[in-house]
This record gives structure tokens, C-alpha cells and sequence, in this order.
């Protein structure tokens, strides 16, 4: 897309979403009402954070901690991920049961992971590779039916335009040369080619905000005139934005970092109220989010089975990071636990794609989801053969999910206890309960 058609863009969008535009008068439009069942209803999606830090094999933030400074984007012209293809991504992708994606199209280090005529910073211009990799991303989710999100970051490390916070400040740029008006338009042209380029895209995933957070006066990031921006161009497109706080006006689905929807181990969460909107947590297989060749502290497959059922019980979905290696292929661990989800999810995934979060919250012993006239007992960690359930409601029927014995049970004043053959040891003993 040409700059001008850009531009043309961006100036009737002045028109038909002014300035004044209030947060307060955001109201979700049918297409993003659509959008957000649909998103609810997949419960599991897979990240992709890649770029030219997977050189380093030291993670996303390499330029910020790393001693290159300056040089570091130098080494974009060394690129070339031979061995990348869209479609086996996909594939394995989809074969775990996830039902969609979310591409980091250009982390904090400023590289654009697509083609983009706002800058030669980019994968297409930069690298002796090439290749538009989110163009043939985009066209196999087309073809194999799995979403698209793009992760797009607020803050550059690279840009002289971009008004520096807390973090960068070791990357090689002065610190004191900023431009906010031009880094705005910079960010609206690149998302005005994201939401035209690269056909359907059903959310945009902000993340960066946080870094001026610190700042002695409230730094404005001009955040509702650029979600505006982003629902005229594509209506039913989605707004998240990772900023560890509860939702800003014109976001549509609420975004928690390494934590279910609830808790803060992590340390992001602690003003971070669960919302009325859809729930995601973005949660990584070992420890890093970009490929970190030394990290091979892979979660096993039922840690994460047990944190999909974990964020499901709270309402939420579950996004699972993947680091790509520099050649471009998912590190081998990450396909073996891609295939295990699959696998569990062949086979349990009713109780969990299209399902309400537990009536009664997360138990010692594990927790629930529901569905029309069913709900689903995970038993993940009981102590005894019985389980008790603080949850009033009328009971046809209980029996295992898998092999449908039926289960004993008794009514208490406030829930009912279920009587298990034997203290399980699975990834989830499933019990459905008729109601």
C-alpha cells in the first residue's frame, strides 16, 4: 500500500473519528460483540515472538540488555531463516487445538517482521531473506481456518523519534531527541498497512505502554483516537492492550501476563482487576518469549494442560508462547508439547472450547467450566476420593467424562460431594455433573 492511499486513510479517519472522540463513549459495535463470543469461545491460542533478536539466541530484549547498542541493527542483513514455512507452522499449530495466532509483527527493537513502507527496518528491505513472512503467515491461516492477532509494540528502542522511557536507554540513541507526533503517525501508517495488507485480522495486541508508566506527568499516548483508527479500518478487529492495568476505554478483551485472571505471582497483576470483557493470559513453554538457546526449561505437557484448564475455569483463554529459532523452525520441545495439547484436547476439548468459566471459583482440588446443561469437575490435585463442590443446583447425573461410569454423590446444605473410585493421577480426572 502506497503511502498516499495511507495518508488518505488516516486523514478520513480525522473526519469520521475526531480528536474529541471520548473514551467514555466507546460502545463495542456488533462486528466486535461477534468478534469477542468467538474469541471466548476458542479458549487456546498460540504466540510467536520472533525477529532478528532470535539471532542472538538470547531473547527479545537482547538490544536493551545486550552490549551491541547501535551495531545491533546491523546484524539484520546476517537474516536469513532458511528454513521458515508458513505452512507447517500452521499445521502444527492447529494440530495442538489451538484456534489462533498472535504474530509479533515488531517487538520493542523496532524491526518489522513484515513489508512496510514506513521504514527499510524491516524483514523485506533489511534482511537478505526477503520474504514478507506475515503475508505467507496470513495466507495459510487463511487456508487452514486458524485467526490471526498481531502483537504490535508502543515503544521503539531504535527510533529517534520515539520518546524514550524507562527502558533503552542503554541501546545507543540519544536519549534527549524525541518526536511524538511523528512516531504517532509512524505507528498509524504501519497499523493502517497491518489492517489492509494482510487480510483478516482479529485482534491487535498492544504491549509497551508500561514504559512510561514512571513518568513525573502522565504521558498521553493518544490511545483512543488509535483505537479508533484500528475499528474503521477492520470493525470486527479486536483492541488488547498488555499495560498490567484494568482495561482502558476502547479495549475489548483484558490481557494478564503470566498469571490466570486473579492471581499475581508474577508481579504484573496487582492492579489489574478481572473486567466484564474477554480474559486472556499469555503464558510462555520455558522462561523467555523470544528463542533463548540456553532456556530449556520447558514446562512439561501437564503443567500446561493444567494451566489451559486453569485459565478456562477463570473465563479466560490461554495464549502459549513459542520462540522461534533463527532459522526459522519452532524448537523441537515446543512441537512435542504442541502434539500432547493436541492429543488432550481430541479428546477433553468439549470441556473447554465454548465454555463459561467455574460458578464457584478455582478449589483446592481443582476447578470447573461449564456448558449449556453440563459442568465440568477438573480434579487436578485432590487429597481424598471425595470431592466436595460448593456449587447449589439440581443434579441428574454425574459420571466420569471419559469412560462414563457413573459416579456416587451426595447433597450437602451448600454443594454436594462426589465420590471418586481412587485419588487420580492424570492430567485432569473430568467429572460431568447433568444439571
Amino acid at each position: 500500500m502506497g503511502k498516499n492511499l495511507i495518508l488518505t486513510a488516516l486523514a478520513a479517519l480525522a473526519i469520521s473519528y475526531p480528536a474529541c472522540l471520548c473514551a467514555e463513549e466507546y460502545v463495542p459495535s456488533a462486528e466486535v460483540r461477534k468478534s469477542q463470543a468467538e474469541f471466548s469461545s476458542d479458549r487456546f491460542g498460540i504466540f510467536i515472538h520472533w525477529g532478528i533478536y532470535s539471532m542472538f539466541a538470547r531473547g527479545e530484549w537482547y538490544l536493551n540488555n545486550g552490549p551491541l547498542h547501535s551495531e545491533y541493527s546491523k546484524h539484520a542483513r546476517g537474516f536469513y531463516p532458511a528454513d521458515f514455512n508458513a505452512k507447517e507452522w500452521v499445521s502444527a499449530i492447529k494440530d495442538s487445538g489451538a484456534r489462533y495466532v498472535c504474530f509479533t509483527t515488531r517487538h520493542h527493537d523496532g524491526f518489522s517482521m513484515f513489508k512496510t513502507e514506513e521504514s527499510d527496518y524491516n524483514i523485506v528491505d533489511g534482511t537478505p531473506f526477503g520474504r514478507d513472512v506475515l503475508k505467507e503467515l496470513s495466507d495459510e491461516c487463511i487456508a487452514q481456518d486458524v485467526k490471526l492477532h498481531l502483537y504490535y509494540s508502543h515503544l521503539d528502542w531504535g527510533r529517534q523519534d520515539y520518546p524514550l522511557g524507562r527502558t533503552g536507554r542503554t541501546t545507543g540513541r540519544d536519549s534527549l531527541i524525541n518526536d511524538w507526533g511523528s512516531y504517532y503517525k509512524f505507528m498509524n501508517r504501519q497499523l493502517t498497512e497491518l489492517l489492509t495488507n494482510y487480510g483478516p485480522v482479529r485482534a491487535i495486541w498492544f504491549d509497551g505502554w508500561w514504559d512510561h508508566e514512571e513518568d513525573e506527568k502522565p504521558f498521553d499516548w493518544q490511545l483512543p483516537e488509535q483505537y479508533a483508527l484500528i475499528h474503521n479500518l477492520q470493525p470486527g478487529c479486536l483492541v488488547g492492550n498488555n499495560h498490567h492495568r484494568p482495561p482502558f476505554p476502547g479495549e475489548d478483551i483484558q490481557i494478564f501476563e503470566r498469571d490466570v485472571p486473579g492471581e499475581n505471582t508474577a508481579g504484573y497483576s496487582g492492579e489489574n482487576g478481572i473486567s466484564s470483557l474477554p480474559l486472556e493470559t499469555c503464558q510462555t513453554m520455558n522462561g523467555m518469549w523470544g528463542y533463548k538457546v540456553e532456556d530449556t526449561d520447558y514446562k512439561d505437557s501437564r503443567t500446561l494442560v493444567r494451566y489451559l484448564v486453569k485459565t478456562a475455569g477463570m473465563g479466560a483463554n490461554l495464549l502459549l508462547n513459542i520462540g522461534p529459532q533463527p532459522n526459522g523452525e519452532l524448537p523441537a520441545v515446543s512441537l512435542e508439547r504442541l502434539k500432547d495439547m493436541g492429543k488432550w484436547l481430541r479428546a477433553n476439548g468439549e470441556t473447554i472450547y465454548g465454555t463459561q468459566g467455574s460458578p464457584f471459583g478455582p478449589q483446592k482440588w481443582g476447578t470447573a467450566t461449564t456448558k449449556g446443561s453440563r459442568l465440568y469437575l477438573h480434579v487436578m490435585s485432590p487429597d481424598t476420593t471425595e470431592v466436595f463442590v460448593p456449587y447449589k443446583c439440581k443434579i441428574k447425573g454425574v459420571r466420569e467424562y471419559a469412560g462414563k461410569n457413573v459416579l456416587r454423590y451426595k447433597r450437602q446444605k451448600d454443594g454436594f460431594i462426589v465420590s471418586l473410585p481412587s485419588i487420580p493421577d492424570c492430567d485432569d480426572y473430568i467429572i460431568e455433573v447433568e444439571i
